[in-house]
């Protein structure tokens, strides 16, 4: 007779789960965090091969392997991807990997706040160095790069001016000054573009504003040449933020009608942008889209287009007349849309930009008036009717009438 084992045994004992057949077709979410070996050997010819790192998460796989096929679909090399805890997960590990004490940084100015203090309050420690250029003059970033510059750092589209970063020729000067490129594309997608297949050696996104989409899960993933992705991984062990299986599932998730929401959202911001620009309290528009911007030319020929255009994201920055109190009562009169500092997800927000921080380098040529919108899913009618009617009730645009 089989001797029958403790309560407690086969509690923690139970049978494990029956692999489905037919396959499912939705992305399992595996939240175990710890994994068996068959033996002694195997766990060290895992361990041995690539560390105590090295076993990821199922799920959280499938989303950077997804992440990576997106970005790579037209890239001259295999490309692989990592995930993170966060969008700053995903930067720090990037720059501790490839920056080492006495290495130099060049960046844009202004930077994402996030990265921008990362490198100047914490890095900066460590001997690590940077400088901040205004990418729109090329030969400043040139006269930039260091005989120690590691790392040229670029975004895709940079708020709030939405700045359009001319990549193909960043990366001619990172390959002559034998840097990386490292391109933040989380306000272009890959739905807008690709910057692989533009020369960059690694893309990085907050995972939690467009791939995620729904603002109900966090995230970051990284992307490039396998060799340099697997540095990477080994630099993730050692410092953690690892992503959770449960937002892996929702990111991963959201990346199957990420073309669908940001084409549309592309499609309502070129609208919403060129509507809000003829109201008489406004006294410019920051949006690649429209014809007076100066990214606009490069953004033509470098992001994708449809049969709705060329797609230049989905973030507005609108600037009214009356300086900054005139950019807060702007944000608060909004009715439908809400007052948010995030970007991405399916509702529109707005955010007073100089509400947001301390200034940083780069920012002088930005306004203190300048409310960034990060476009959702409404129609296109209801928000530039929201906004109008908040225009409308600024004294700039009483003074226009009068």
């Amino acid at each position: 007779m089989r001797r029958r084992q403790g309560e407690n045994t086969r509690s923690v004992r139970l049978p494990p789960a029956a692999t489905p057949l037919p396959g499912p077709l939705g992305l399992p979410v595996w939240r175990s965090s710890a994994w068996s070996f068959a033996d002694s050997a195997e766990q060290a010819e895992t361990f041995g091969e690539k560390g105590p790192g090295s076993i990821e998460n199922p799920t959280v796989a499938a989303f950077a392997a997804a992440v990576a096929s997106l970005e790579g679909a037209a890239a001259p090399e295999d490309v692989a991807g990592q995930a993170f805890a966060s969008g700053m997960a995903a930067v720090s590990t990037v720059l501790m990997t490839f920056l080492g004490t006495g290495a130099h940084v060049v960046a844009p100015a202004p930077l994402h706040a996030g990265t921008y203090s990362l490198i100047t309050k914490v890095l900066s420690r460590f001997g690590v160095s940077a400088d901040f250029v205004d990418y729109a003059g090329l030969h400043r970033v040139q006269e930039a790069v260091r005989p120690n510059t590691k790392i040229i750092y670029a975004e895709t589209l940079s708020a709030p001016a939405m700045a359009v970063a001319d990549i193909r020729s960043l990366y001619r000067i990172a390959r002559a000054a034998g840097a990386l490129l490292v391109v933040d594309s989380t306000l272009a997608t890959p739905v807008v573009c690709r910057p692989l297949e533009h020369g960059a050696d690694l893309v990085l996104h907050a995972a939690t504003s467009y791939l995620g989409g729904h603002d109900d899960c966090a995230g970051g993933v990284v992307v490039g040449r396998p060799g340099l992705v697997a540095r990477l991984r080994e630099v993730a062990a050692d410092v953690g933020g690892e992503l959770s299986p449960d937002d892996a599932f929702l990111l991963r998730r959201g990346l199957e009608t990420l073309p669908l929401r940001v084409r549309r959202m592309c499609a309502t911001a070129m609208v919403f942008a060129a509507a809000v620009a003829k109201h008489p309290a406004v006294s410019r528009v920051h949006y690649p889209g429209l014809p007076g911007h100066p990214g606009h030319e490069l953004g033509r020929h470098l992001f994708d287009s449809g049969p709705e255009g060329t797609r230049y994201g989905a973030c507005v920055t609108v600037v009214p007349q009356g300086g900054y109190e005139a950019g807060v009562r702007l944000a608060d009169a909004l009715r439908l849309v809400s007052v948010a500092a995030t970007a991405g997800g399916t509702r529109t927000k707005a955010a007073h930009v100089a509400s947001a921080g301390p200034r940083q380098p780069g920012e002088g040529g930005v306004d203190a008036a300048a409310v960034r919108f990060s476009i959702g899913l409404e129609d296109a009618e209801d928000l530039i009717a929201d906004v109008t009617a908040a225009l409308d009730s600024l004294p700039a645009s009483r003074i226009q009438r009068a």
